[in-house]
This record gives C-alpha cells, structure tokens and sequence, in this order.
C-alpha cells in the first residue's frame, strides 16, 4: 500500500454520492488518506450545466441527491483514465446492471498501482447457468485487485442526512478491512467486519426475493404474524443459500446490518415491498 492512499468513489447516483460524502469526511481525518477524494461522474447535463460541475461548484448532486450538502475536498471527474489513475483506493457503488462494463472502462485504463484495493457498495449477484458469482469476484478477476464488500440496511437519503445506521463489511485480509472501516465509519454510520466477502453481497442481494413476498403479504391484507413468517423464513432460506453454493461461515452476518437488519428495512419500506403491495391489491391488473 503507498505511504498515501487516493480514494476513488465510481459511481455518483444516490447512494454513490451518499458514500462519497461519508469517504470525503473521513479522508480529512487519516493523515493515510489524501484529502482530495475523487468521484468518476458519467456525464449529463442537469438544468443546462454539466453535472460534474455543479458538484465541484454548488458542492450538491442536484438530479441524485438533492438538498445534500457535499464536502468541498470530494472532485468529480468525468474521465475515467484520470480516476484510476490517479487512485489507488475503488469504491463502486452502481446499479448491478452497470458494473461489469465500467470495470471493464477501468481495465483499459491501464493496470491498477501496486498495492490498489477495492470495495464493492453494489447489492446483487450474477447467475450463469448453474454458477452463482458475486461482483466482488469480477473485479478480483478483471482489475487484479483484492476487492471486499460492504452492505447493510442503508437507505441512501437517510444516511446522508446523517440519520444513525450500520454497515457490515465483509472481507478475507483484516487489515484491508481495518482500512476500510477507518474509510466508511463515522458517528452517524457505524461500519462493524465480519471475515468472508460473499455471505455480506448474498443477503444484500436475495432479500429482494423475500421483500416481495412481504409485499404480496401487505396486498392480500394479511397481518404482523405472517409477514414475521415469511421474514424468518426468508432470512433462514439465505443463510442456507449462502452456505450452501460459497461454503462460507454465515451465520456472524445474520445478526449484522447486512443481514437481519437489511432484510427488516427492505421488507418494511422499500420499492420491491410496495410494488409487491400494489400487485396483489389488484391482483395483477394494470
């Protein structure tokens, strides 16, 4: 690792923005970290001005997280080529779909510096037949990184109007995990490690599935008893899940922020929840 390490958010929707601000106020404070922190910005025009700029002039995300204050040492870049290589430390946080074309932009920007880690903030897995793999695998692969992950019930708004939350990373080197706490925690963001990278992406990724279960629950008007059923039933379903296809120990991440505490929150208020709700209402008609 170099004496000084640059950070890199790729990615600047919601929740990138939202863990770019959390990783510029903590870059301030480790003399390890350069205070400058970079964050790769697809490009887009937001009422007739580059969002690139409006985030490095009004220090705010208009279009993905509007009414944020962000920090003034947090860059936005448009150029990918400039953003690895002038980092060292990768923090991607994108939708699923998205990220096996952008490490492939970041693959051609030339290798990784010696000694470059990363993080995955991305909740999702790939199924190829009868293989299951994790993203975190794709950028091992593909950037020759060592790449850890990190998950929990992180509503991106909330987070960053610093209402209290956890997080739960996930990683197989404890001291890369030790630099990445240092990197994500903060007063209102409590980040705890657990070893193992793939059970911390399973359940933030098939809690999705028992969301929507929950959701028909809510539609069909049914009450508390059964939509603690299908939670519990779905939490056991994922560490069987996990257990089964990545031969890891999950059980420590059940009773993290990626486990039983995402799938609470998800299951309570989020959009697979509600469209779920709103299908069953209506039994499926438009």
């Amino acid at each position: 690792m170099a004496t000084e390490s640059k950070v890199c958010v790729i990615g600047c929707g919601n929740w990138g923005t939202a863990s770019a601000k959390l990783v510029a106020e903590n870059a301030t404070r480790y003399p390890q970290f350069n205070n400058t922190v970079r964050i790769w910005v697809l490009e887009e025009i937001v009422e007739g001005r580059k969002l690139s700029e409006i985030i490095n002039t009004d220090h705010e995300n208009k279009k993905y997280l509007p009414g944020i204050k962000l920090p003034s040492n947090l860059l936005a870049v448009p150029d990918m080529k400039e953003c690895v290589q002038e980092s060292n430390i990768f923090v991607i946080v994108l939708p699923h779909q998205f990220v096996n074309s952008t490490i492939k932009k970041m693959k051609e920007c030339g290798p990784m510096k010696p000694g470059s880690l990363c993080i995955s903030l991305v909740k999702g897995i790939e199924l190829a037949g009868r293989d299951v793999s994790c993203f975190t695998d794709n950028v091992e692969r593909d950037l020759g990184i060592p790449c850890l992950a990190l998950s929990g019930a992180n509503v991106a708004t909330n987070v960053a109007m610093e209402e209290f939350s956890e997080a739960t990373i996930g990683y197989n080197d404890k001291e890369h995990a030790r630099l990445f706490q240092k990197l994500f925690d903060r007063p209102y963001f409590k980040v705890n490690c657990v070893p193992g990278v793939a059970a911390v992406q399973i359940f933030g990724a098939i809690k999705n599935v028992v969301a929507i279960a929950a959701g028909f629950c809510d539609g069909l008007g049914l009450g508390s008893n059964t939509k603690a059923a299908i939670m519990r039933l779905g939490l056991k379903e994922i560490y069987n899940f996990a257990s089964r296809f990545f031969r890891e120990n999950s059980q420590e991440v059940v009773f993290e922020s990626a486990g039983v505490a995402d799938l609470i929150t998800t299951c309570i208020g989020g959009r697979n929840v509600r469209c779920a709700a709103e299908f069953a209402k209506h039994r499926g008609k438009k």
